[in-house]
């Protein structure tokens, strides 16, 4: 039977791609029809657009989504949900907020249907490459279901239980991985304000990649931030969004975070110029400029398009 897929943006679109390559058949669907009709001209036979999200639930036994936040999951699953009902299936695999999947998933159940929240570690290459690490809460009988389906987009996936704790454990990764970028960034700053060579052939990248901070994202990302060249691939306003929702996490837990609270500030300074760049420019001249620390007893935060308001962190 027809997989159906709600969204094919940076993410979406390559592991619809992963699918198809393996010989899936796919009923698609995106906000911008021009990119979902971009997938389906390359495999006729195997992918078809439908005219709604509906519809694509409606030709569907198991229905996978992937919307880039919190703002397009809200307007999309009303029309997800229409089609819902016994038998059906909805997979998740945006980064959103556990409260945001837990109401997704009572709903799914409201009507019948089953949900698993998928969310994914990865960027727009793994995606492409089938190299991307699930990270699911939720039926385990759908889990048990989708695993043939989530080892063709991905490396490996975990169960981590009900829904939320999936999101959760996704919250726990992006917000080390934006430290670590930010750490990386302040790095290369300071190299080169003093006048240290930084490059990965003899400066401070290989010194990193020879000692114990070696890391994928270090050779990833940081020729990429010597460079100043900032294509895509898991964007600056993404990467922000997540450490918000790791910080409200944390409110609600009664934890303090002052590292990720000076991290989301980082990348609140950065976000009105480089929201749409990758989140490595963060190291981007523009974001360097200014010779003051960050505060990092509160933090910013940017929620469903509203203007940054000050939370404190206890």
């Amino acid at each position: 039977p027809s997989l159906g897929w709600v969204g094919v943006g940076i993410m979406g679109a390559g592991m619809v791609s992963c699918l198809l390559k393996e010989g899936r058949s796919v009923v698609v669907w995106n906000r911008d029809a021009a990119k979902a009709e971009a997938i389906a001209a390359a495999y006729p036979s195997q992918c078809r657009v439908a005219a709604s999200p509906a519809e694509v639930v409606a030709s569907c036994e198991v229905t996978y989504s992937m919307l880039s936040n919190l703002e397009a999951s809200e307007a999309v699953f009303g029309e997800v949900l229409e089609a819902v009902g016994p038998g059906k299936s909805i997979v998740d695999c945006a980064t959103l907020t556990p409260e945001r999947m837990e109401a997704m998933a009572r709903a799914v159940a409201a009507k019948g249907g089953t949900f698993l929240e998928a969310p994914v570690s990865g960027s727009k290459v793994p995606a492409e490459t089938g190299q991307l690490i699930f990270l699911c809460g939720g039926d385990r009988p759908l889990y048990e279901r989708a695993r043939p389906d989530l080892a063709v987009m991905g490396k490996a996936d975990f169960h981590f239980g009900p829904v939320g704790a999936g999101t959760k454990m996704k919250l726990c990764v992006n917000m080390i991985m934006g430290e670590q970028l930010a750490a990386l960034g302040e790095g290369l700053a300071l190299a080169r304000a003093a006048g240290l060579p930084c490059g990965a052939d003899d400066g401070l990248l290989k010194v990193l990649e020879l000692g114990v901070t070696s890391s994928p994202l270090l050779k990833l990302k940081g020729p990429k931030m010597l460079a100043d060249t900032h294509a895509p691939h898991f964007p600056l306003k993404h990467a922000q969004k997540d450490l918000a929702f790791s910080l409200l996490l944390a409110d609600k837990l009664g934890l303090g975070l002052p590292i990720a609270a000076a991290t989301n500030a980082a990348f609140l300074k950065a976000r009105p110029e480089h929201g749409d760049d990758d989140f490595a420019a963060l190291s981007a001249p523009s974001t360097c400029r200014e010779k003051k620390t960050t505060t990092t007893g509160a933090s910013h935060v940017y929620l469903s398009g509203a203007a940054p308001r000050r939370r404190g962190m206890r």
